[in-house]
């Protein structure tokens, strides 16, 4: 019976989105730009892309919804601030504060996931038994996010800097290969690649979990907001739609975000359990971020710390989307 209750929940929720698309279609844009972002395990944003339910909400009024594979939390940021990007569906905290204490304000819309164990810097099989012994090696991975700061987390725990090893700026994959290789003694890693390292034989020195908080988020280009809140509203209906239909569905969400990141069911599962799966920010969230600002700017990671109450919008909390 509560399986019925909310896909009828669901199904009135995009009903009512359809009606307010045709009702106010005029002053819609004609594309929507959207990152498109699977890792670490974003099952959410995988389920609406794969069930096209964010192009069957904005059917009714024209508007055509634009993905863009952009997995960088730094380069989704840019593409906002060059206005390219509309929403960005999954960034990560740091990569949010980041830009914003540059100047590039991006603005936070929804939560996402708290994923503790879907972060993790892994090494060889004779690699760095400690992160004491991270002490002039060479680590690779992507500058400007969760995972980097992540790593300073770490050091810092033991009285270290960066600047006590050789970091090296590559994307995940890359990040990866060269591990396998041996050509870095360690390399940043998200969910799946954690899995597939370890069937390699390498071994996680440590994940985020008692280190940082990690928080994904959506956020939204501030004038895309305020030109058309009607539209932010309703993605973040779909979202809630998406995120509702998979507490119904856990089973066949897990499968459809498998099949996209080519992986067993049962490898599915766990990083679906890694992933922390949320739909609103709570007060201990908001204290995550203020932390985080904090140990970014005593790291000499940001000049100045931005006040999150100016790019944390209402709606993160479950609030409508009109006005922030």
């Amino acid at each position: 019976m509560k399986r019925i209750l909310i896909i009828a929940a669901v199904l009135c929720l995009m009903g009512g989105v359809i009606y307010a698309q045709t009702r106010r279609a005029a002053n819609y844009p004609r594309v929507i730009n959207v990152s498109y972002v699977e890792s670490p395990f974003n099952l959410q944003i995988m389920v609406m892309k794969e069930r096209r339910m964010l192009e069957t909400a904005f059917a009714a009024s024209g508007v055509e919804v634009r993905w863009h594979n952009i997995n960088s939390g730094a380069d989704q940021t840019q593409a906002m601030a060059a206005g390219s990007l509309d929403i960005a569906s999954v960034i990560n905290s740091t990569s949010v504060i980041l830009a914003n204490a540059a100047g590039n304000t991006v603005e936070i819309a929804a939560l996402v996931s708290r994923p503790r164990q879907s972060f993790a810097l892994m090494v060889g099989p004779n690699g760095p038994r400690s992160v004491r012994e991270l002490r002039g090696k060479t680590v690779a991975g992507p500058k400007g996010t969760v995972l980097h700061q992540m790593l300073a987390a770490a050091l810092a725990r033991e009285g270290m800097s960066m600047t006590e090893l050789n970091f090296i700026q590559m994307g995940l994959p890359e990040a990866r290969t060269a591990l396998l290789a041996g050509r870095v003694d360690g390399a940043l890693q998200a969910a799946s690649l954690i899995i597939r390292n370890e069937e390699a034989g390498m071994r996680t020195l440590f994940t985020a979990d008692g280190y940082l908080a990690p928080l994904l988020f959506t956020a939204v280009r501030p004038a895309f907001a305020k030109a058309y809140p009607e539209l932010l509203e309703i993605y973040l209906d779909i979202q809630k739609a998406v995120y509702n239909w998979i507490a119904a569905n856990t089973k066949e969400a897990v499968a459809i975000g498998s099949r996209v990141q080519q992986i067993s069911a049962e490898d599915g599962m766990k990083l679906f359990q890694w992933s922390g799966i949320a739909l609103t920010m709570e007060a201990a969230d908001t204290k995550a971020v203020e932390a985080d600002i904090s140990f970014l700017y005593q790291q000499g990671m940001i000049d100045q710390k931005p006040n999150p109450r100016r790019f944390i919008r209402s709606t993160a909390y479950g609030k409508r989307a009109y006005g922030k």
